[in-house]
């Protein structure tokens, strides 16, 4: 039992421990619409996008966080400006900011050799280098994102399931679909500096893909996932701790190995195979589900 507890009597340990439930809380509304939606590039775009930003506040000696959030911020403004095109595809738009903005963030950073460590911090994170402000930041971001998800429960279920329904209701796709975005990029830019743009998705994507396995509404997928990334950031650490590996990349591996452990588990009991995540009009939802898109 010392062994499962001592670490975290260690006062960083603890920042990491705290920021890694508030990231995993955050996550998990935003992560169960990219997986239902099957918005996984979007997701990727989004926190690689972020670099130019990172890297002007750096050069400028500006706060981190601001030069992420606005380069964010702009990339979903783009995304939904472009989607309106009945020429381009969604991945199309998607795929085409992302090489700009990722190409952008590159350029600027092969003009200084002094971002080398930031841009690290960027890529990987380090969820042991975590502040009390950036707790502070956290709860302030989840404060945000759990009103949102609320109020846009019902507009986000039809979307994700019948979008001409949605319209015939009056629910306004477009907004709802803004919406999402922005609680995505909120999820995203929240994470970046506790795990990094490159292991965000261990967190974001990984625990709702595990409890849509057994979830059968869209209200248990957001809890399961905020139990299994919490449940991540402990184990994760513990590696981290007694095995000298990267804590924001065990926090990550841990929660994707989570997800493969709840796909066998699943095909061990049905003994037909792993039930899909829930990524479409198929997902297996509750007749309660249902009735809120209607």
């Amino acid at each position: 039992m010392e062994a499962l507890f001592a670490p975290f009597e260690v006062v960083f340990v603890q920042r990491a421990l705290w920021g890694g439930v508030l990231v995993s809380l955050i996550c998990a509304p935003s992560g169960t619409w990219v997986v239902l939606r099957g918005m996984a590039f979007l997701g990727d775009a989004m926190s690689h996008g972020m670099l130019p930003g990172v890297a002007l506040a750096a050069l400028l000696g500006g706060n981190l966080f601001i030069g992420a959030a606005l380069a964010a911020a702009g990339m979903a403004l783009g995304v939904t400006a472009l989607n309106r095109s009945a020429r381009l595809s969604q991945d199309t738009s998607i795929g085409l900011l992302f090489v700009g903005m990722l190409s952008a963030g590159v350029i600027i950073v092969s003009h200084s050799g002094s971002f080398a460590v930031d841009l690290t911090g960027f890529l990987f994170g380090d969820v042991l280098a975590v502040r009390e402000q950036d707790l502070v930041l956290l709860a302030l971001a989840l404060l945000v994102a759990l009103p949102v998800a609320a109020l846009g429960h019902r507009s986000f279920t039809a979307l994700a399931f019948d979008p001409r329904k949605a319209t015939t209701l009056g629910l306004a796709p477009r907004a709802a679909h803004a919406a999402m975005l922005g609680l995505i990029t909120l999820a995203v830019v929240a994470s970046f500096h506790v795990v990094g743009t490159l292991l965000v998705f261990g967190l974001l994507i990984a625990p709702p893909a595990a409890a849509a396995i057994w979830a059968r509404s869209i209200p248990a997928i957001m809890a399961g996932a905020a139990v299994l990334g919490s449940t991540s950031t402990f184990v994760g650490l513990l590696v981290s701790w007694h095995w000298g590996t990267a804590a924001g990349a065990s926090i990550s591996a841990t929660a994707v190995a989570l997800f493969f452990c709840s796909a066998a588990l699943s095909r061990f009991r049905s003994g037909t195979g792993p039930t899909p995540p829930a990524d479409g009009p198929r997902a297996p939802l509750h007749t309660n589900e249902r009735s809120t898109a209607s």
